[in-house]
């Protein structure tokens, strides 16, 4: 998942194949305007009662195009493409699409004379027919549903794995964190054994700072670590308990993302470092498995969450499966275009967005089994899109070279990201600083602008003064313990040293303040995040979202010119790689 911003109401609509626009916008993408936020309806049919709500004095023209931002998103998520599940025909013609988009802009392609970085793949799709979870209690089999109660798969290379009932450990957070002096796996070998643990951190339940981070996640509080970490313990399985408030996203989320086709990095060792499962079970599953067989859930996750946790066999509880995987070695692909630099072309400035989706699943018919992800994130692309043809009418060059990443398999893992972090076409310290666009949701104008993971890098500085150019203020992360930090394509630059700055929207609107733009970002993500919902719509209002694009632009544009490298601030856990990577 990722960040979170705002859907808003009704604008007008320049459509075209994106090849080229009707006679009434035949112009070059690139238009200067400042026109009001007008007020449009909010879901549900409310209606703000200011009419119009007028722009701070501040305020600068906008040089993005409005017209080519809306038409480069309704391309990018309409029904032909299927979704764009990575090397499905869909996903292979979207990031064709998006190749061919960055050549009509004029941008080179980047990679070797190529728009396209191979980015190798493993593709595994259980077959539900013939697959199993089974938790059992003093041998009774416990009745959990797949989807609604359980979901699983394996990141082992094999396509028939099977494994006998095996002991279940209760390992809290599944944290072990010498730093913070924690160790959920104190004491116990859960070699071959199946562990079972918590969503986020101990920080979540400690908000006033006490443990980890307090309110905000640590990296330890993610999925992707939790799994790895098992592995890395010699679990047989490893299963995750949802809870909506620390995961930030329902069970919806879970059994939508983690069905169908699944995709992993063709990695050496076939997932040999991996636990025989994977999996999560929903909260109501949780406390049947917990209170069926003697145990208070609650008093447990409480106590998982207190300095000198000790984790506990559940007696009695077993946990066996089945997991029979049709397993494909497929690649698919990041797309990269470059603007060259006119003084210094090997400096590079970088806008990523990933271009995946979710693809479709099977549904009966009549039924809509599309999901178009037309927030997540077919803004981003559609952004960085704009923001390249914005840069290609500058009337003077920049003299940095801007880098137009658009990656693949995201919603899998941030794996494009991944690759081309482990496998850069461009050396990583060449790059200046990066630019991360992710689920911008359309909204109206806003007064402020969220920075995720505020406080990081001195990119920040610059941001600061092209917002505060268009009469807005910067935020922190409204939902620090969401981690969205570590949950975009930017993480995965970061954590080789590279300053990325991901941020945009906000919720203190024009028009109707934090009440009305709090209610949308709920409503989206209630309603349409990792759902067929999630569909672009001719009513949407994109001024905000324009707004935020140019703020974006400009602060390429600045770093594209001045000499100074931005690096993280003194104290972030991403300094020292950078400072080493720059000697």
């Amino acid at each position: 998942m990722k960040n979170l911003f705002l859907l808003g109401g009704v604008a007008s609509l320049c459509l075209v194949g994106l090849s080229a626009c009707t006679a009434e916008n035949a112009t070059p993408d690139v238009v200067t305007h400042n026109e009001a936020d007008k007020a449009t309806p909010l879901p549900g049919g409310e209606t703000p009662s200011n009419i119009i709500a007028e722009a701070p004095a501040t305020q600068l023209a906008v040089t993005i195009s409005e017209s080519g931002l809306r038409a480069r998103i309704k391309e990018i998520s309409d029904d032909k493409y299927e979704g764009r599940a990575p090397t499905t025909p869909g996903g292979i013609a979207a990031g064709q699409w998006v190749a061919d988009e960055m050549a009509r802009i004029g941008l080179q392609p980047a990679v070797d004379g190529s728009w396209f970085q191979a980015t190798p793949l493993v593709e595994s799709t259980l077959n539900l027919e013939t697959s199993r979870m089974d938790f059992a209690i003093a041998g009774q089999a416990v009745d959990l549903t797949m989807g609604s109660d359980k979901i699983f798969w394996t990141k082992k290379i094999n396509e028939d794995i099977s494994f006998d009932p095996t002991d279940v450990v209760f390992v809290g957070y599944g944290v072990v964190a010498p730093e913070y002096g924690w160790d959920d796996y104190a004491g116990i070998d859960v070699t071959g054994k199946t562990v079972v643990m918590l969503i986020n951190d101990p920080g979540f339940v400690n908000p006033d700072g006490d443990l980890f981070n307090g309110k905000a996640m640590t990296y330890y509080g993610r999925w992707t670590y939790k799994f790895e970490e098992a592995g890395r313990k010699g679990a047989a399985a490893a299963i995750i308990v949802h809870e909506t408030a620390p995961a930030s996203y329902p069970w919806g989320v879970v059994s939508g993302s983690w069905s169908g086709a699944q995709y992993d990095l063709e990695r050496p060792d076939g997932g040999a470092n991996r636990t025989k499962l994977e999996g999560w079970i929903s909260l109501d599953g949780a406390k049947k498995l917990f209170a069926d067989s003697g145990h208070d859930y609650e008093a447990m996750r409480d106590e998982a969450g207190k300095l000198g946790f000790k984790p506990s066999l559940m007696e009695g509880v077993t946990l066996s499966g089945r997991l029979q995987t049709e397993i494909k070695h497929l690649v698919s692909r990041n797309v990269a275009g470059v603007l060259p630099g006119a003084t210094h072309p090997d400096e590079y400035v970088l806008y990523t967005a990933h271009w995946d989706h979710l693809g479709k699943k099977d549904v009966a018919d009549g039924e809509d089994g599309i999901y178009n992800g037309a927030v997540d994130n077919a803004t981003g692309v559609a952004g960085i899109l704009t923001i390249a043809d914005a840069f290609m009418h500058q009337e003077t060059p920049p003299d940095r070279s801007i880098l137009f990443l658009a990656v693949t398999a995201e919603e899998s893992g941030l794996l494009g990201s991944a690759y081309f972090a482990e496998d850069p076409f461009v050396p990583l310290n060449q790059i200046v600083g990066g630019i991360n666009i992710d689920a911008m949701l359309p909204a109206p104008r806003s007064n402020d602008m969220e920075v995720i993971g505020f406080g990081s890098s001195e990119m920040e500085d610059i941001l600061k003064e092209k917002a505060a150019a268009h009469g807005k203020h910067l935020i922190p992360d409204q939902t620090p313990e969401a981690g969205h930090f570590y949950r975009s394509d930017h993480i995965s630059m970061a954590k080789k040293g590279v300053p990325m700055l991901y941020g945009g929207g906000g919720s203190d609107l024009i028009v109707g303040g934090k009440e009305a733009g709090e209610k949308l970002a709920k409503i989206y993500e209630a309603d349409n995040y990792h759902k067929v919902s999630d569909e672009y719509s001719d009513d949407w209002d994109i001024s905000g979202m324009t707004q935020d694009f140019d703020i974006m632009y400009l602060v390429g544009e600045e770093m594209s010119h001045q000499g100074n490298w931005p690096n993280w601030y003194e104290g972030n856990e991403f300094k020292a790689l950078r400072d080493e990577m720059m000697k």
